[in-house]
């Protein structure tokens, strides 16, 4: 594929559309265009999830929209309701483009992925510690080269885009230039992205290579404060602050990333944080054994509460092994948690507790956790999340049989949207299509495969329908991508000419 064929760079529209004919210019100007997307349209407005109502979902967290429309004007939601309560104004001085028989949702969201970490997914490390030591920081290092840096971030936005995913929260690996790289990457695609250079100063007992360490915390300071400089708030990019997790960082490293997180609070820009938290009971006992006689933590969590990183805009991935007062310290601040089933089962972690966070009003978001996660399918992630939440809640000694709940579709397509862009503290600006969000969007395929088109048309309603989708989709079910109202998959098939 030639560089300006690549999924992820904006261009024309791919297949047919309907102008406004001569008028569509008049009182718009080119800045000003109008375009107004038909198909089934599909947002939210807050979680759909009735815990005291198996199966159900809240009919108020949602709007439905069939057949709908979804206005855009320079890049912003302006109007999505009923096609046919659709404004004249709109239809008479835009353009029209066909996706009826498709579905519109909000890009997806992922909370937690890695961008360092394309050539070690699928690796058969074992669990989370020996997988790190021989396969993730061998691959990640890597990006020392700028040249294989450059291709390897081109290649994962590449992948994310043709997944629908138009907004992640990223790691990349400790190569200032990397990190340099990814920010210059999604500027030029127009994309709205959280991520930051991770910072590792601890070789946790010479399992990192000493090559692949920051050489010292004041330099990792000073790489990230250049960065910060350069890329927080350009365009649509925001910095996190990305201690990898604490067993590679030195508590001073750890109080460095604090000052710096805290630091912006009132600055007008504040930063993000994203960090791992409590993914494996090895891990936990580690941590814990490693900043006993330092910080004395009540838990994992605590360790980086002692150093200021928990608060607004951090996001913790994973948090499978964590308590009652961790949850309620993660909700009080306003931190977001990243549930990752697919990582999870592959790496044997454990299963993510939804409920529990949701009942303590975590802001939880469905991440894929690319690599130790296997799909950067938002569509397959559902799929393993419904998985995790029946297996969890079959624990006799954690649910009582009545009590047992499962991931409606509904929620599943809030987690990977709504939920978001609310964990990261974004949904002012994507998640919904509430007037005035960016109009970065995905149209998805009922009959992506022979499998999904049976199924759907068999389909009882819209939720037995969409349940489906949630369960047999994948990258195929991605028709197109838009990025601020405008496509970004050539290789595509073509939408229709409106009627």
């Amino acid at each position: 594929m030639d560089s300006d064929e690549r999924a992820g760079r904006p261009g024309e529209p791919t297949g047919h559309v309907t102008d406004g004919g001569e008028g569509a210019g008049a009182g718009h100007g080119r800045g000003r265009r109008v375009t107004v997307f038909l198909g089934t349209v599909l947002h939210f407005l807050d979680d759909p999830w009735l815990p005291d109502k198996e199966g159900q979902d809240d009919p108020e967290a949602y709007r439905l929209f069939d057949p709908g429309a979804l206005v855009v004007r320079d890049g912003l939601v302006v109007w999505a309701g009923h096609q046919s309560a659709c404004p004249r104004e709109f239809v008479d001085h835009g353009r029209v483009v066909d996706h009826r028989g498709h579905l519109l949702v909000p890009g997806f969201v992922d909370p937690h992925i890695h961008s360092g970490q394309v050539d070690s997914v699928a690796s058969p490390g074992g669990q989370l510690l020996p997988w790190l030591r021989d396969y993730v920081y061998p691959s990640e290092m890597r990006f020392a080269d700028p040249e294989y840096a450059r291709d390897a971030t081109s290649f994962f936005f590449d992948r994310l885009l043709e997944c629908g995913t138009t907004t992640a929260c990223v790691y990349t690996t400790v190569h200032p230039h990397a990190t340099e790289a990814f920010f210059a990457e999604a500027h030029l695609r127009r994309l709205r992205m959280v991520s930051g250079k991770l910072l590792m100063d601890d070789d946790n007992g010479g399992t990192v290579p000493e090559d692949y360490l920051d050489r010292s915390v004041e330099q990792a300071e000073e790489d990230c404060r250049e960065l910060i400089g350069r890329w927080h708030h350009t365009g649509r990019l925001r910095y996190a602050v990305s201690p990898r997790f604490a067993l590679t960082s030195t508590l001073e490293a750890l109080r460095m990333a604090g000052r710096l997180y805290r630091e912006s609070q009132d600055t007008g820009r504040p930063l993000w944080v994203q960090s791992h938290l409590a993914e494996n009971r090895d891990e936990v006992d580690a941590v814990m054994a490693k900043f006993r006689d330092t910080l004395n933590p009540r838990s994992y969590l605590d360790v980086y509460d002692q150093c200021g990183l928990v608060g607004p805009r951090s996001m913790w991935g994973h948090s499978v092994w964590i308590d009652d007062e961790d949850r309620k310290l993660l909700a009080a601040t306003g931190a977001g948690a990243a549930f990752n089933p697919t990582s999870n089962l592959f790496l044997g972690s454990g299963l993510f507790d939804l409920d529990d966070a949701a009942l303590a009003g975590v802001r939880v978001a469905l991440g894929t956790d690319v690599g130790g996660g296997t799909s950067y399918s938002m569509l397959q992630t559902m799929n393993e999340a419904y998985k995790v939440v029946a297996l969890a809640n079959t624990y006799p000694d954690r649910v009582p049989e009545e009590k047992r709940r499962t991931l409606t579709a509904l929620r599943a397509f809030y987690l990977a949207t709504l939920g978001g862009a609310r964990a990261l503290h974004l949904d002012r600006h994507i998640g919904s299509f509430r007037h005035g969000r960016e109009a970065d969007f995905v149209v998805l395929d009922w009959a992506a495969t022979p499998l999904l088109r049976r199924r759907t048309e068999a389909a009882r309603d819209f939720h037995e329908r969409l349940f489906a989708l949630a369960t047999l989709g994948d990258d195929r079910a991605v028709r197109q991508t838009y990025v601020l109202g405008e496509p970004v998959l050539r290789h595509r098939r073509a939408c229709h000419e409106a009627s």
